[in-house]
C-alpha cells in the first residue's frame, strides 16, 4: 500500500529545509519496500499569500486524508499584524485533526555531545510528553481589563486521560519510567492529574512512575538529565520545559517533534521556526527536519529500520565535520544534506529491511 503523506512547507526557510528532509526520504526509501507519495499544499504565510487563509480548506482536507503530515516551518515578518496570522493556522490544524499530544526527544548522541552545554557521563535520551489542547491556553474565562488580566487554567478527567495513556505506552517501548512534572504543592489542576496519573498508573506494573515539582525538574534537566526516560506534563510546563530541553542538545536545529491524536494522521515538525534572518542563504541546518522525517517513518509506518539509517547517517555527517554555520561549520544545507544521503548510501550494507 502506497503511503500517503501530506508536504506543508511553509515559509521562509521551511521549503529549504523540507527540501532536504524529502530528499533523504527518497534516499532512505530507495529498494526498501516503501512506496510513499507526496501532496504538496500551502500552509502557514504561504497559504495567506495563496488562498488567503493560512490553513486552505484544501491543505485541511488533504491532511485528513493523509497517513502523516510532514511540516517544516511557519511565520515572520511578512504577515505580522495579519488578520489571521501563520500560527493560527497551526493551532487550527491541531485542533481539526485532535492532535491533544505533542511528543519532543531530547536526545545527546556522541555526536552532539561536543556542542552540549551539559557535560554528561552518561546517556541523555528522553522524551517529553506534553498535553497540547488544553490548560490555561485554552482555558475560559480569559479577560483583560484596565485593572486586571485573567487566564483559566482548566483539565477534564479525560484529557489528562488520554495523554497519561500516551506516556506510558511510550515508555513501555523505551526504558519504563515515566515521571509527571506539575506543581500540585499550588495548584488544584495538578492535583487532578496526580489523581488521574496515579491511577493510570496502577495499570503498568512494569513502569516505575514518579513526579517532580516543575521548578525542581528544571533544575534536574540542565543538572542530570539522565535521569528522565517519559516527562509528562501539562501544556504550559511543557512548552517551557521542552524548549529548555532543546538547549542542552547543542543546537535548536537538531530537534524533530510530533504531535498525535487517538487517530488519524500525526503532524512532524522541527522545533524552529522560520527564521527569515537566514533564509535563502542556504545555510539552514537541515537536521531537525531530516529527524522528523525519521520520526515519521517509526512512528507512522513502523520503519524504524529505516529511521535508524537516517539517525546513523546524521551522527556520522556530524562527526565528519560537514555542518553548517550553527554548529560551528561552514556546510550549505545542500551539503550538508547530500553527505547524510551519501552515508544512508555508504551504510546500506549493513541493514537488513524488515519488511519484504
Amino acid at each position: 500500500m502506497t503511503a500517503q503523506i501530506t508536504v506543508l512547507a511553509g515559509d521562509y526557510i521551511g521549503p529549504e529545509i523540507m527540501a532536504a528532509g524529502l530528499k533523504v526520504l527518497a534516499a532512505v526509501s530507495e529498494g526498501q519496500n516503501f512506496d510513499y507519495q507526496l501532496h504538496e499544499m500551502p500552509f502557514g504565510g504561504a497559504g495567506i499569500d495563496q488562498a488567503g487563509d493560512p490553513l486552505p480548506a484544501e491543505a485541511l482536507q488533504t491532511a485528513q486524508k493523509s497517513d502523516a503530515i510532514l511540516l517544516a516551518a511557519i511565520g515572520g515578518p511578512k504577515w505580522d499584524g495579519a488578520p489571521k496570522t501563520p500560527e493560527q493556522g497551526l493551532l487550527a490544524i491541531r485542533k481539526a485533526l485532535n492532535l491533544f499530544a505533542n511528543i519532543r526527544p531530547t536526545e545527546i548522541s556522541p555526536a552532539m555531545q561536543k556542542y552540549s552545554p551539559i557535560k554528561n557521563t552518561e546517556p541523555v535520551d528522553f522524551v517529553i510528553v506534553r498535553e497540547l489542547t488544553s490548560g490555561i491556553y485554552f482555558g475560559q474565562p480569559r479577560e483583560t481589563t484596565s485593572e486586571y488580566a485573567l487566564d483559566t487554567m482548566r483539565y477534564t478527567n479525560q484529557e489528562i486521560e488520554r495523554i497519561t495513556r500516551v506516556a506510558f505506552d511510550m515508555a513501555m517501548k523505551r526504558r519504563k519510567h515515566v515521571t509527571l512534572v506539575d506543581k500540585a504543592n499550588v495548584l488544584d489542576t495538578s492535583k487532578l492529574w496526580r489523581k488521574i496519573v496515579a491511577q493510570i498508573a496502577t495499570e503498568y506494573p512494569a513502569v516505575t512512575y514518579d513526579t517532580s515539582y516543575v521548578d525542581a525538574a528544571s533544575m534536574k534537566i540542565i543538572a542530570s538529565p539522565s535521569q528522565f526516560d517519559v516527562i509528562l506534563t501539562e501544556n504550559l510546563f511543557g512548552d517551557i520545559l521542552s524548549d529548555e530541553a532543546a538547549q542542552i542538545t547543542g543546537s535548536l536545529g537538531t530537534i524533530p517533534s510530533m504531535s498525535r491524536g487517538s487517530n488519524g494522521p500525526s503532524l512532524y515538525e522541527p522545533i524552529h521556526g522560520s527564521a527569515p534572518d537566514i533564509a535563502g542563504q542556504g545555510i539552514a541546518n537541515p537536521i531537525s527536519m531530516v529527524k522528523s522525517v525519521a520520526m515519521m517513518l517509526t512512528h507512522s509506518f513502523d520503519r524504524a529500520d529505516l529511521a535508524k539509517q537516517i539517525s546513523d547517517a546524521v551522527d556520522a555527517t556530524v562527526e565528519s565535520g560537514v555542518v553548517t554555520p550553527d554548529l560551528g561549520g561552514n556546510a550549505t544545507t545542500d551539503e550538508m544534506t547530500s553527505a547524510i544521503i551519501n552515508h544512508i548510501k555508504e551504510s546500506r550494507h549493513s541493514y537488513e529491511p524488515d519488511h519484504v
